[in-house]
């Protein structure tokens, strides 16, 4: 019996010190006559003692101003229709319950619960963004009268390896896709994209790791990587690619991003060379492409409507425009990797030398 009271009294201070924040309702079913008087007088009227409704109040941070109530059961006793009712808040427009926020079902399923809801966004001209993978100030114009001719002449074993390294894969490539330009630039997209991932990522780690900051690299590679990813997105429109083709995608990526991976672990002067090497066998093989175009062995058709918003090109614009501002930007690319490993070379890091951000 003393226990008990002891008990009561304990817990009865711990409610007067937890304050009201949160709240829930309580079925409690057939509550023992000694612990009747845990439960606050407000409560206790509302309900008759067989099947008791109380408050209890928890502690809890409230969220963007708005306050939760849930109901919970114990004992055996099913709530009824208008309890449940009463107990679930009823769905708003600017509210998703269940799982209508993984489609697109219309703007009630995509706005959310929590009050992120997607921005209106119109071009210069008035007209809606029709695009959720990137957004107007994402945009650019391509600067096409970088050098193309630019090589790096390796001389130390190192570069020569990821030249060499770069010269092998290049084999099995032309083997495999031989003329056929356009599915040859969707695969190289899905390989190029990988190494400025990687590196930003494993840059990140770094940072997080030394409590140190990147000098802007982390923000570099990762744009890069984007950017590379839009030249995927760009000729999935213009080359459909067979079920082989994905196949070989899905192995082809698989491989590449753990040997990279691990190769920039290990050295990211060499990681950074071979990536300025394979940059400039895109510049290669879309110079190859430009040149079908312009022979008349593939059709010059018109530009996708992604390639003409990301790359701001004109209405009339074709895929040759298209290839143009690409290969541009696989040279931008390789300036930036050749400068990495350059930077590595002379035995700094590179946060000690500005990262070159927005440098397409």
């Amino acid at each position: 019996m003393m226990m008990t009271r002891g008990g009561a009294k304990v817990a009865s201070s711990l409610m007067k010190a937890a304050g009201p924040r949160l709240f829930s309702t309580t079925t409690i079913r057939s509550l023992p006559h000694e612990a009747s008087h845990l439960i606050k007088p407000a409560a206790a009227d509302l309900a008759p003692a067989s099947s008791m409704s109380g408050w209890i109040w928890t502690r809890a941070p409230a969220i963007g101003g708005v306050r939760f109530k849930s109901t919970v059961t114990l004992g055996e006793k099913t709530p009824t229709e208008e309890e449940t009712t009463e107990a679930v808040p009823k769905k708003t427009e600017n509210e998703s319950i269940g799982g209508d926020a993984g489609g697109n079902k219309g703007e009630k399923g995509i706005a959310s619960y929590w009050g992120v809801e997607p921005n209106k966004i119109t071009k210069e001209d008035g007209t809606e963004w029709k695009w959720n993978c990137f957004r107007p100030w994402e945009t650019y114009k391509a600067d096409l009268t970088i050098d193309l001719s630019k090589h790096h002449v390796p001389t130390t074993f190192l570069d020569r390896l990821a030249y060499w390294t770069v010269k092998s894969l290049r084999l099995p490539t032309d083997l495999f896709f031989q003329r056929r330009y356009g599915c040859r630039a969707m695969m190289l997209e899905t390989v190029a994209a990988v190494p400025g991932m990687v590196g930003g990522m494993l840059l990140h780690c770094k940072s997080l790791r030394r409590f140190e900051q990147s000098g802007g690299w982390i923000k570099a590679l990762l744009e890069e990587a984007e950017n590379e990813r839009m030249h995927l997105m760009t000729f999935m429109e213009v080359a459909k690619p067979k079920w082989y083709e994905r196949a070989l995608v899905i192995t082809v990526q698989g491989v590449f991003f753990n040997a990279y991976f691990l190769g920039y672990i290990v050295s990211p002067k060499f990681a950074h060379r071979m990536v300025g090497y394979l940059e400039e066998e895109a510049i290669h093989s879309y110079t190859e492409f430009l040149k079908e175009l312009d022979n008349g062995n593939i059709e010059n058709g018109p530009a996708p409507a992604i390639a003409i918003d990301y790359w701001r090109l004109p209405a009339n614009a074709t895929l040759r425009d298209v290839v143009m501002v690409v290969r541009a930007d696989e040279a931008h690319h390789r300036d930036v990797n050749h400068f990495a490993s350059d930077i590595h070379y002379q035995g700094r890091e590179l946060k000690e030398a500005p990262a070159p951000i927005g440098y397409h």
